[in-house]
């Protein structure tokens, strides 16, 4: 697998994590209620964090030569 292909993968595993993120934020702010809500939300706001630094590290790693 090129390096290009490699770094596509992951920053769609990333955008994937976004996703991911949100929709769980939106239940922990709006649907549920409890420890069952913090752990819910902590959860969502550590994939966003890890989302934000594999695209950093996938953009300030520039482009690909092929």
């Amino acid at each position: 697998m090129s390096p290009a292909l490699m770094k596509m993968w992951v920053s769609l595993a990333a955008m994937g994590f976004m996703f991911i993120s949100i929709v769980s934020i939106y239940f922990s702010r709006y649907k549920l209620k409890g420890a069952f809500r913090m752990i819910t939300a902590i959860f969502a706001y550590a994939l966003m964090i890890l989302a934000g630094i594999i695209i950093f590290i996938v953009v300030m790693s520039g482009p690909t030569a092929d």
